[in-house]
């Protein structure tokens, strides 16, 4: 290639480059100035919190969702644009920014687009969007007043005073330039933003109190104005003494964030209210832990947890009692969690297996898709796990799991020190797990500790079980499914929707009565496995059938229904996925941070 064609070359591709260019709005540059951006792709663009002041209303502006609306149209970002063939969305210098032919489809016009300038129409009205970037090198903290100077006397003036240069032209200060608002809802959740643009960077302190927020902005002026806001508070700028005083109301509900942006220099005030307490929270999905992943289709939606990091437990409320899922989440110090296995309302007694600690407090029904959680897996299947006793006196199966003794059957207690077990002429052996021993035993009722592990049986029914203590007992989990053996906890529930990645509902199966509320279009909630990731999947309203089609169409390989409808809740990222409080439950999964080989050996 010769000289002249490597030239030409070289300036095709610098031409090929957008340069960024100062932005004017109606013929007058944006003060403080403000330039389109190279993006990294190459385009030209600018940042999505600029926009609401070329009239663009901003709906979101997110990592997963970007949404602006102009006049009558509406754009969408989520991975691709609802209007295809547009550049995507980019980030630059810790906010997102699009390109010009974004703004082209909005329907945003151009009054002028020469290399030096772009200049848009003015807009009729001006809004702001939310936007998140670096705190801002241009702002500190107020400084310590100083201190008035000591005087001293004035040195004798000398015969021949050398000429001094004139005095410099004292620096100006900052002076606000726009102040702009914007107000989004979430549920009930209110989220203000009053941003504060400044022509430079001032030094600025904040003074909080029951009714809201003082910013004092040293060395700043500014105009009075008073305005009240598009949620009732309201905000007042009052210059004074060289220094500029802000002062936003938001009321008793209302929490504040202060934080500041570059480019131009900006100071924001975040406020968040609660409007109505009885409405969910939102989960805040932009601020999720490492390791947790949220995607939402349609009505699905789908939290993983990256299995490195966090795993599932199954925990519970003492027994008869029902708890939220966010207080079990707290309880667990988990991150997450959605609610657990069917129960019976009155009594909050599971009414199917639940294991936990290699110990099955509730029963099986024996009939319904399980969830089994390893040290390193999650298993799917029908277990039907049994509780074998035995010694040198032979071999006993367990009839069920439960404080109600019954003197026909073998019943085992996991006890809560709270529930009574026992009757009349029945007797009660304690076992020592650990000795394969009876610690102790007990006729008629009795009040068994915490944790204790009691078998309450009629003697005479059962004549060969040892009724001294020392006397040979050994109590086997028997799951009688491959590779369940080394199973720590578990939960029943279902149907199972998912297997293989096909749906595969079968409430015949499973001893479901497709006729009752169980069965009834309402909200899902499920545990699946997608990407290889323990995942929780929730959907917003449907038949178990409409569920597991959902699931398998995202690439879900397995998924196991839990308890849904009222009792349906999802909580992970501070807030519900559910939109309705749901009913306290009695028990849940929920994903906990795994402590690693090294900070666990320190």
């Amino acid at each position: 290639m010769t000289r002249r064609a490597l030239s030409l070359t070289l300036l095709a591709t610098l031409l090929s480059v957008a340069a960024a260019r100062p932005v004017a709005i109606g013929g007058q540059l944006t003060s403080p100035r403000v330039e389109t951006k190279t993006l990294p792709s190459g385009q030209e663009g600018l940042p999505v919190w600029f926009l609401t002041r070329l009239g663009v209303d901003v709906l979101l502006n997110s990592p997963s969702e970007i949404r602006l609306r102009f006049a009558n149209r509406e754009l969408r970002w989520t991975g691709a644009w609802s209007t295809p063939s547009l550049s995507a969305p980019e980030q630059l210098g810790g906010s997102w920014h699009v390109s010009l032919d974004v703004l082209r489809a909005l329907g945003v016009t151009q009054v002028e687009d020469a290399p030096d300038i772009v200049d848009f129409p003015a807009p009729a009205a001006q809004g702001l969007t939310p936007e998140t970037a670096p705190a801002s090198a241009y702002f500190s903290p107020f400084p310590t007043p100083v201190q008035p100077p000591v005087s001293v006397p004035a040195p004798a003036p000398s015969p021949s005073p050398a000429p001094s240069a004139p005095p410099a032209a004292p620096e100006e200060g900052a002076r606000l330039a726009s102040t702009r608002t914007s107000r989004t809802l979430r549920r009930a959740l209110e989220t203000q933003r009053v941003v504060l643009e400044l022509t430079k960077g001032a030094q600025y302190s904040v003074t909080r109190d029951e009714r809201g927020v003082t910013l004092v902005l040293a060395d700043t002026a500014g105009d009075v104005s008073a305005q009240t806001l598009e949620s009732g508070d309201s905000l007042t700028v009052t210059p004074g003494s060289g220094n500029l005083h802000v002062r936003l109301e938001t009321g008793a509900n209302g929490a504040s964030t202060v934080f500041t942006l570059d480019d131009p220099p900006r100071i924001v005030v975040d406020t968040v209210t609660n409007l109505d307490p009885s409405v969910t929270p939102p989960p805040d999905v932009d601020k999720l832990p490492a390791g947790v992943m949220y995607r939402n289709v349609g009505k699905l939606h789908l939290v993983s947890f990256d299995d490195t990091r966090f795993e599932p437990r199954v925990v519970s409320a003492p027994l008869g009692q029902a708890k939220g899922v966010a207080d079990l989440v707290r309880d667990a110090g988990a991150i997450a969690g959605v609610n657990g296995g069917y129960f019976d309302p009155k009594s909050a007694l599971p009414v199917d297996l639940v294991a936990r600690g290699g110990m099955m407090v509730a029963p099986s029904l024996e009939r319904r898709a399980t969830l089994g959680f390893t040290d390193s897996s999650v298993l799917f299947g029908f277990p039907k796990p049994r509780y074998v006793l035995s010694g040198p006196w032979g071999s006993l199966t367990v009839n069920t799991v439960g404080a109600a003794a019954r003197p026909q059957w073998l019943t085992l207690f996991v006890a809560d020190g709270r529930t009574p077990v026992g009757a009349g002429d029945l007797v009660t052996l304690f076992l020592d797990l650990g000795k394969n021993v009876v610690s102790g035993v007990a006729n008629g009722v009795t009040m068994p500790r915490a944790g204790d592990v009691t078998v309450t049986f009629d003697p005479k029914r059962f004549p060969n079980l040892p009724r001294f203590i020392g006397g040979p007992a050994k109590l086997d989990l028997m799951w009688q499914a491959n590779g369940w053996e080394t199973v720590r906890e578990a939960l029943a529930a279902g149907p199972l929707l998912v297997d293989d990645g096909k749906v595969v509902v079968d409430p015949v199966r499973e001893g479901f009565d497709t006729g009752s509320n169980v069965w009834r279009p309402t909200r899902q909630v499920a545990f699946a496995v997608l990407s290889g990731k323990p995942t929780i999947a929730y959907f917003e309203q449907g038949t178990p059938e409409e569920f597991a089609r959902a699931l398998a169409s995202v690439g879900v390989t397995r998924a196991l229904r839990l308890d849904s409808g009222s009792s349906a809740t999802v909580f992970f990222g501070g807030g519900y996925l559910n939109t309705v409080w749901s009913r306290p439950v009695p028990n849940a999964i929920v994903f906990v941070p795994k402590v690693s080989t090294t900070a666990a050996g320190r």
